[in-house]
Order: structure tokens, then sequence, then C-alpha cells
């Protein structure tokens, strides 16, 4: 194929049997190259493939959205594992590589993967760096992960090949299927997948599948119990209100931590934050944003106690004092435009009752309800004053009625 496009190129170049000898020749000056050994259990090696398969996202449109073809392969028995992905982000490169560990039910002791910078922190021969979410992954499988040289695909060939051969054996026969969902498309790659690891290999006389439950699978490390869930990592700053911003939704912590760096992990269901890797917080994970979710013990106590005051509260404490109390609190927040202006004065109303007892406020109370001055400064001025132990004046007597009394007159309490 090389020589026939080297003579559409060049008509007049070399016959195919000198471009041979020259090119044997060339080949003899390359650099030797290292067979590697694989060990049953050892590696897993993971890669992206470069050919993507067109997924339907808008039929009105004709819009289509590439999805990429994560591939991953075991070293002793080159046993593999094909999942379609929206992207190769982060959360797309663990998740994968989680759900490839549960295809082959057990974990290797290497993850072997190139440097992705959704993953890798800092690709370094000497010393690689994970980000946070790709340690988390591995240290909860117990797996080391030693990413390939930059530029160096042979530290990775055995998933290099691997690649090659889903790209041929699936991708190249789901071209012309037509997919509206990623969920489609893995049920299609599924089944392709299982032939491709049935399939003899010439070489070595039997298959993939064979090697796995023979070699390769007794070699792997269980997994845990539980099944991994994805979180990320972030790291935020505590504001002066002892709340953390997570997504544009904030979640308490000990107001002892006040303008701290603390490290937040976000998992589907959960928030939870570290300082220093102690956790001092968890949370559910809520999806309303500029809302605040608070635990009542990590406030100070001034902070608490204020906020125990709810409305409901404040009545229910002044129909302990007594029922005037009660209807005085009642109509301060009936008076206010919006309820939850009238809790300081209610909260103010029930102080002057440690200050002068119920009896007094009870009597001041019903002497504000008389002169219609239903407010915390007029009860205050009212006990200052000691307005509250004059007499109260006697209501006026109902007028006569004009007509006299007569047992077809009803009155007005007739109608109340």
């Amino acid at each position: 194929l090389v020589w026939q496009e080297y003579r559409e190129a060049n008509p007049d170049g070399y016959g195919y049997s000198r471009f041979c000898e020259l090119l044997g020749a060339f080949a003899e000056k390359l650099a030797p190259t290292m067979r590697q050994a694989h060990r049953a259990g050892e590696k897993m090696f993971v890669d992206f493939a470069g050919a993507t398969i067109p997924i339907l996202i808008d039929a009105r449109t004709g819009q289509t959205h590439q999805a990429q073809i994560f591939v991953a392969c075991l070293g002793a028995s080159s046993f593999t594992y094909v999942e379609a992905t929206w992207g190769q982000t982060a959360a797309d490169w663990v998740c994968a590589q989680a759900n490839a560990l549960a295809a082959f039910g057990g974990a290797p002791q290497i993850i072997v993967p190139d440097n992705p910078k959704s993953t890798i922190a800092k690709a370094c021969f000497y010393e690689p760096a994970l980000n946070r979410t790709y340690a988390d992954f591995a240290a909860y499988h117990g797996v080391a992960v030693i990413p390939a040289r930059v530029r160096k695909p042979r530290d990775k060939a055995k998933v290099e090949s691997g690649v090659q051969v889903a790209q041929r054996w699936i991708v190249a026969r789901l071209r012309n299927q037509r997919f509206t969902s990623l969920a489609e498309l893995n049920a299609a790659i599924a089944p392709l997948v299982d032939a491709l690891n049935q399939r003899i290999m010439r070489r070595l006389n039997t298959s993939r599948a064979a090697l796995f439950e023979t070699v390769e699978k007794p070699a792997l490390k269980p997994l845990p119990r539980e099944p991994y869930v994805y979180a990320e990592w972030k790291i935020r700053r505590v504001g002066l209100d002892y709340h953390v911003d997570v997504e544009k939704h904030f979640y308490s912590v000990p107001y002892r931590y006040l303008r701290e760096e603390v490290d937040v992990r976000i998992a589907a269901r959960t928030v939870e934050i570290f300082r220093k890797g102690e956790r001092i917080a968890a949370h559910l994970r809520q999806a309303t944003c500029g809302k605040h979710t608070t635990q009542p013990d990590h406030m100070p106590e001034n902070h608490r106690a204020f906020a125990g005051w709810t409305i409901a509260k404040i009545k229910a404490d002044a129909a302990k004092i007594g029922p005037l109390t009660a209807l005085l609190v009642a109509r301060i927040f009936e008076r206010k435009h919006h309820p939850e202006q009238g809790v300081r004065a209610g909260l103010g109303i029930l102080r002057l009752a440690k200050d002068y007892g119920g009896d007094r406020l009870e009597a001041a109370c019903a002497r504000g309800l008389d002169h219609g001055a239903c407010s915390y400064g007029s009860i205050r001025s009212i006990l200052e004053n000691n307005l509250d132990r004059a007499m109260r004046a006697p209501p006026e007597p109902e007028p006569p009625s004009p007509l006299g009394d007569h047992e077809n007159v009803r009155g007005p309490a007739y109608y109340n």
C-alpha cells in the first residue's frame, strides 16, 4: 500500500522490489524495541480510540455528537472492554475505568493510561502527579497508576493494538447504523465486544476470553464491596457566614473554620468538606442555586438561638404568658407587610416579660390594645411609666334601643 501511494505521487519512482530493499535497509537502522512481558493480573492499559461514532441529538436539524470510544485491555490475556462516552473529561475517564473493572470482576495491580490533562495533573517521567479525583479512584480500588511516557505509545502497546482491533471490529461495523442515545450505542457495542473476546487469536490458537478465565481472572484483586461513586474535588475558602460555595449552593461548616481553605468532595448525592485530611462537614447535595444548607451545630450559640425564633414559636410563647399578650403579638405580625418584619418586635415583647413579669405584661398589652398602641415601643413605654397599673376605664355601656325591649327586636348580638 505504501509503495502504491509512493508510485502515484512519483510515477517514475522505484519499482516494488527496489522499494522493499530500501525499506528493509531503513528498518535495519531503527532502534530496537523491547518485548514486554505481561504477568497475569498485573496491568490494565487504557486509552481512547481516535475514531468516533456519531449520535443524533436533534432529529429536526440533524445535529449529531461524536461519541468517544474508550478501550481497556488486560496485559496477560488481552481481554478487552469497550465503552462509548460523551467525551474525554475526568468523569468520562474515571467512570469508564470503573465500569471496566466491574466488567472484569477484579482489579489489576497497575493501570497504565497516557497523560490526559483531565486526570494527570503533572506529566513527568520521574514523578507523575494525578489529580485528586483520579487519585481517589485509584486508592479506592487499591491500584497504582503509572502513566506512559509522553509521546511514547509503545509503553502501552497492548491497548494501542486493542484500539486498532476495536476500530476494525466494532467501530467499522457500526459506521452505517444510526444511534439516538449513548445507551443505545453501548447496547450495540456490547455483543461485538463479546464476539471480539471469543474470537480465536491465530498466534496463540485460543481466545481472549479463554485466557482471561484461566490465566488473568484468578490473579485479579477483588473489588471493594460497595461500587465506586464518582466524586470531584474542589478547593474552597470558608466565608464569613461559615458557608462554602459549591456550584452556587452554600453548605455550612463549623464556624471556627472561618476564612480557612478546605477541600470539598462533590459526589452525586453528597458534599463532604475536609480540612487537612479531616472531614469537618457532610451534607446531602442540593440542586437549588443561591440557597443555604445549614446544620445548627455549625452555628455560634447566639446565631443558633436567634435562628430558632420562628413566627410560630413566638406566637406560642406569647400564648403561654397570656391571651392578651398573644393577641397583641398577633396584631404586630398582621400589620407588617411581611410577617418576618415583626419577628424582632415579637422577641422584644417576650423579653419584657422577663424584666417586668407576665402579669404586668398582660396588663400593659390590655392597655395597648385599648388604645391601638400595638408595638414594642408602646408596650415598653406603658411598663416604664407604670401605666399598666392604672385602673382601666370600664367599657362604655351600649346605648338603649329607641324601640325599647321587645321580643321581635333581635339586637346586634343576633348577627354575630
